[in-house]
């Protein structure tokens, strides 16, 4: 089962029976959602998640709202008339937090998805027209979680992860967000260690070839007779760089019999760098 399915599970064992006005806000969330049809008499709610299906049933028949279910190979339907709808036309006057919470989840699990956080943060619901997009939007935002409009397909959508976790957080599913959060704790706390070791590696690198670069020119000079030619500060950390190619130049500078720093090290090294170039260069 698929993370998206799992969280729709969860949702769709709220138990809100009991409380008309929870369930009537629920039903216009999957009413606003992408995958509600409006015809001439009627509406269809079509979904391919035995989840979804079976929690608008309940919360139809509770509502005591005719309903025809129909199947279509994976395709399940609900059709709902008109003129039982009526007396849920009051979407615009809804400011109670916990019908505001509703309509969410109802869209959410009208056309509302959400990708396993193992792989990569998306969650995404789609609706009918840009204006319910621009509705249920300013909404979710009442609750302080950020999402955007994919203006092309009338989709809200969120890519961060933490702001996933506090949209489950607000439609109610508690489990998923204990289980989103303990998979995201385990990918960044990765991901910050690969980055660590990115770093390092590149370090490491750096140093490498810097200190590459430096023995070269050492041996250069040697080669050239020109090595006794420098002056004696510049003869000993040569020597040690010759010695130690691996080391950095902070732990460098501390093998000198006058201990240095890290940019004096630097220093030194780059000028017997320039003095090998201007010998090769008057050959």
């Amino acid at each position: 089962m698929s993370f998206s399915s799992e969280v729709k599970e969860e949702l769709s064992k709220i138990n809100i029976y009991k409380k008309t006005n929870i369930m009537e806000a629920e039903v216009l969330g999957y009413i606003l959602s992408g995958n509600c049809e409006t015809y001439d008499n009627y509406i269809e709610i079509i979904t391919e998640n035995e989840f979804n299906i079976e929690r608008l049933y309940k919360l139809l028949f509770n509502l005591n709202l005719e309903y025809e279910p129909d199947t279509k190979r994976k395709v399940f339907i609900a059709r709902i008339k008109n003129n039982d709808l009526e007396k849920l036309k009051r979407i615009e006057t809804i400011s109670d937090e916990e019908e505001l919470k509703a309509v969410v989840r109802g869209a959410f699990l009208g056309s509302g998805s959400v990708n396993n956080p193992n792989k990569k943060y998306h969650l995404e619901i789609l609706l009918n027209d840009i204006e319910k997009a621009i509705f249920l939007q300013n909404i979710i935002k009442k609750f302080e979680v950020n999402t955007k409009i994919l203006k092309t397909t009338n989709t809200i959508y969120i890519k961060e992860g933490e702001e996933i976790s506090k949209f489950l957080a607000l439609i109610g599913a508690t489990k998923s967000v204990l289980s989103f959060e303990e998979i995201r704790v385990v990918r960044e706390t990765r991901n910050n260690v690969n980055r660590l070791v990115n770093c390092e590696t590149a370090n490491l690198n750096k140093i490498v070839n810097a200190s590459i670069k430096q023995v070269e020119a050492i041996k250069f000079l040697k080669k050239m007779k020109k090595f006794d030619t420098m002056p004696k500060y510049l003869i000993e950390i040569a020597e040690l760089r010759l010695e130690n190619p691996e080391i950095g130049l902070k732990d460098l500078g501390k093998m000198l019999e006058n201990p240095i720093g890290k940019s004096g090290v630097n220093h030194r090294l780059k000028k017997i760098q320039e003095y090998a170039e201007e010998i090769k260069k008057g050959n």
